[in-house]
């Protein structure tokens, strides 16, 4: 009987999932219309009360999206007070929907990655997975990683599509 040789498993390519790029943490939003007095607007002796006196170690760990859902005039100091009770609890806040916040989130880990680690490499960036890795992410990831590697393909090792490929004179 012939052995079967799997020749993805002795390829040089490096596959990339970037499912194990999404942060952990919860996803929370803070939602700055309940410190509105009457939905309308924001008062501010009042909100500073609220400010003093909140629990802040309720956002430990957590990603917030600050946002307002109530169409009011909310002053942008108001919202920089909320980023600076956040800051030392939250792991990363921003103001904006849950969207932003996670696209955000993957910034931040797109931007750890160090590109010499990918120098010259044969990528696979893994598709279809188990968790939805949104379409920003892997636009960030090819910002990233084209200056450096030598080819970047999409899907799984077995079946891929190309999308880059560094001509031949500039490799090295």
């Amino acid at each position: 009987m012939e052995d079967f040789i799997n020749r993805v498993a002795q390829s040089a390519l490096v596959t990339l999932n970037l499912e194990e790029f999404i942060h952990p943490g919860e996803r929370v939003e803070y939602d700055i219309k309940d410190n509105l007095f009457h939905g309308l607007m924001l008062r501010e002796k009042d909100f500073r009360a609220f400010v003093k006196d909140h629990d802040w170690s309720q956002y430990d760990g957590k990603n917030v999206a600050i946002i307002c859902s109530a169409d009011a005039i909310v002053p942008t100091w108001a919202y920089m007070v909320l980023a600076g009770k956040l800051q030392g609890h939250a792991h990363r806040y921003v103001f904006g929907s849950l969207d932003a916040l996670e696209q955000d989130l993957f910034h931040e880990a797109i931007a750890a990655l160090n590109p010499e680690d990918y120098h010259d490499a044969k990528l696979v960036v893994k598709g279809c997975g188990e968790k939805p890795v949104p379409t920003y992410a892997y636009v960030a990831i090819m910002q990233k990683l084209l200056p450096v590697a030598s080819s970047i393909m999409y899907g799984e090792p077995c079946s891929t599509v190309p999308l880059y490929k560094r001509p031949k004179a500039a490799l090295g």
